[in-house]
Formats: structure tokens, C-alpha cells, sequence
């Protein structure tokens, strides 16, 4: 077992904005870019501060769930996944508490410039975005306790990261854009798919229902396999919707690492799941990277 009381300040909060996380953040940001740069739209400024907002986002989200889940007792010791810092008493709640709140500060400022370049549509965008990072964990009603944790993942890091990237370059929204902020969002919602599968029985035990909990592990099982399918269905759509461009089925070269990693992800258990977990968000990664290649390639 780690020591964890001899770990320094870095380690412990390296461990609390949770680094493997952060390519979720990245990838719909990549994609949105590489569509713009399609569309002639490409803007580095906006698109660097889409990303730092983006990651701001993504670790105001990570340290609010350690810190709302500890306050309602949802991480006990028969955790399955990596020990968050506020349970293992490795950071103060308080602390954490606070990190979040600066952390979402910072977002919100980042999100000042994006609002200056973009409009009201972007103010409309970020303040709903803040506030949603907000009640995935906290709240009186927390979407992730309530089922509704995969729809949030899906929309925030998926439909509205891309096109608000899009947006804040190009100033405009396009069919493609749009389209190809579906299989992100798909892929990036099979992440947490995957996580609250190997959570079901703690979840369950302490009354957190996520979706996973809601439908079991079979339907749970059968929503990975939906999600990684219908994310290849909507490159096959992209490639008819651009002139079937031979670009656009690049995403096709991780289908061999896609099927691999269903494969883990039906017959995985417990702990094992932790595997398939990092499994599928290197399939997030590497499917965006393609698709973005593909829109830059076919430009």
C-alpha cells in the first residue's frame, strides 16, 4: 500500500485533479480546432483559451466530486478505483473545497476573454457549464447521484466542447462541426460508463444511483457497446457528409483497439475494470486524434 503520508505537496495534488482524466478535456478542444482549421476558421488565442478553460473544467469537476462525495459519505473503504485525496485524508476537505472554488474562478475568467470574442451564446455556454461542473457531484439534486451523470459527460464534453470551440473561432456553427461533436461526447461518455460499472456494488451499498446502478451491470455492459458503436456509425456519417473524403475515415484505424478494448470492458470484473478503464479513455484519445487528423487532412 502507498505511503501516503510521506507523499509532498505536488504528488497530492497531482493526485487530486486526477491526470489520466484530463485528455477528455483535450480531445473535444482538439477536434473543434481541427474542424476550424478545416473551415478556414483557426484562431490560436480562442483556441488556446478554449483548452486552458476546457482543462480548468474538467479539474474544477475532478476536485468537486472528491470533495461533495466525501461530504455525503459516497467514497468508503471498499472503493474500488484510485483513493481520493479528501476520503484518504490525504487534503482537507476544506482545502479541496477551496481549490474548486479558485479553480472555477480561474475558468470564469478564461471564460471572460471567450465571451468577449465570441457573445452572448458563449456567456450562455460557460455560465451553464460552471454551474453544471457544480452539480455533477454538489448540490441539493447532484446529476451523478441521480442518473443523469452520463448525459452531463456527453453534453459538456462532448456537443459543447467541440461546437463551442468551433464557435469561438469561426463565429458561426456547421453541420460537420456539430456532427463530429457526437462520437467525442460518445466516447468520452464510455469513460464514466466504465467507472461507475466498477462501482455498481459500493454505489449501490451507500445509495448513489448513477445510471449504472439504475440498469445493472448488463445494461450498463450494453450501453459501453451502443456508445463505442454509434461513435463509428457517425464517422461512417461524416465521411458521407464531407464527399466520403478518404480523410475522414481515419477514426476507422482504432476500430482494432476499440473491439479490444469491449472486449475487457464485457468480460472485466471488479478491479479488472480499472484496465478497461484506462483502455477506453486511451480509445477517447486516440479516436479524436484520428478524427482531428482527418479534418485537417481533408481540408
Amino acid at each position: 500500500m502507498r505511503d501516503y503520508a510521506n507523499m509532498t505537496r505536488r504528488q497530492r495534488w497531482l493526485m487530486a485533479i486526477r491526470p489520466r482524466t484530463l485528455p477528455a478535456s483535450v480531445t473535444p478542444v482538439l477536434v473543434g480546432t481541427a474542424a476550424a482549421y478545416r473551415d478556414g476558421g483557426f484562431r490560436l488565442l480562442p483556441a488556446a483559451a478554449a483548452l486552458l478553460g476546457s482543462l480548468l473544467l474538467q479539474i474544477g469537476v475532478n476536485l468537486a466530486n472528491d470533495y461533495f462525495d466525501f461530504k455525503r459519505g459516497y467514497d468508503t473503504p471498499d472503493r474500488l478505483g484510485p483513493v481520493r485525496v479528501t476520503a484518504g485524508g490525504i487534503i482537507a476537505p476544506e482545502t479541496v473545497r477551496n481549490a474548486m472554488i479558485l479553480d472555477l474562478f480561474a475558468a470564469a475568467t478564461i471564460g471572460l476573454y471567450l465571451v468577449w470574442v465570441g457573445g452572448w451564446p458563449i456567456l450562455a455556454v460557460g455560465a451553464a457549464s460552471i454551474l453544471a461542473a457544480l452539480a455533477y457531484s454538489g448540490g441539493p439534486y447532484p446529476l451523478a447521484s441521480h442518473g443523469l451523470g452520463d448525459l452531463f459527460v456527453f453534453i459538456f464534453f462532448g456537443l459543447v466542447a467541440v461546437s463551442g470551440t468551433y464557435y469561438v473561432q469561426s463565429l458561426t456553427l456547421t453541420p460537420l462541426a456539430i456532427t463530429a461533436s457526437v462520437p467525442v461526447g460518445l466516447l468520452i461518455t464510455a469513460i464514466i460508463v466504465v467507472n461507475n460499472l466498477r462501482d455498481i456494488p459500493t454505489d449501490a451499498k451507500v445509495g448513489k444511483r448513477t445510471l449504472a446502478v439504475i440498469v445493472g451491470e448488463k445494461g450498463t455492459r450494453g450501453e459501453f457497446v451502443a456508445l463505442v458503436a454509434a461513435s463509428y456509425v457517425l464517422a461512417a456519417v461524416l465521411w458521407v457528409m464531407d464527399d466520403k473524403n478518404p480523410a475522414l475515415l481515419l477514426p476507422f484505424l482504432s476500430l482494432p483497439f476499440a473491439l479490444r478494448t469491449t472486449n475487457k470492458v464485457l468480460h472485466s470484473r471488479g478491479a479488472e475494470l480499472n484496465k478497461a478503464l484506462s483502455s477506453t479513455a486511451l480509445l477517447s484519445l486516440l479516436f479524436g486524434v484520428l478524427l482531428s487528423a482527418g479534418l485537417v487532412v481533408s481540408k
